[in-house]
């Protein structure tokens, strides 16, 4: 079994930065794949970004190409989002997820853990 939990949220102005951390325990991550999505209020969870399990491989939804950065330390069990150049579009519980989703990385069916989330809110 593996617990995922995410810190880093909070709020900002447009065109601010954060970094979002998820740290995993029970169990070592390494060999999963990594996730992040978010849910803004009234919307279905979206993918965001993934990162594969030997960290050489990074996917992004279009929104946020450019501006987001995912990455890992699988020593330290932990999963990173960088967020540069927020936009109020991107207010949102930001979710990591683990699991094995092969090359479709933003199906979140495929993701066997999850997080609670943490709240992105970004102010205009």
């Amino acid at each position: 079994q593996v617990q995922l939990l995410e810190s880093g949220g909070g709020l900002v102005q447009a065109g601010g930065s954060l970094r979002l951390s998820c740290a995993a325990s029970g169990r070592a991550v390494s060999s999963y794949a990594m996730g992040w999505f978010r849910q803004a209020p009234g919307k279905e969870r979206e993918f965001v970004a993934a990162i594969r399990w030997t960290g050489s491989d990074t996917y992004y939804t279009d929104s946020v190409k450019g501006r987001f950065t995912i990455s890992r330390d699988n020593a330290k069990n932990t999963v990173y989002l960088q967020m540069n150049g927020l936009k109020p579009e991107d207010t949102a519980v930001y979710y990591c997820a683990a699991g094995r989703p092969r090359d479709y990385y933003s199906d979140s069916r495929l993701y066997y853990y999850w997080g609670q989330g943490t709240q992105v809110t970004v102010s205009s």
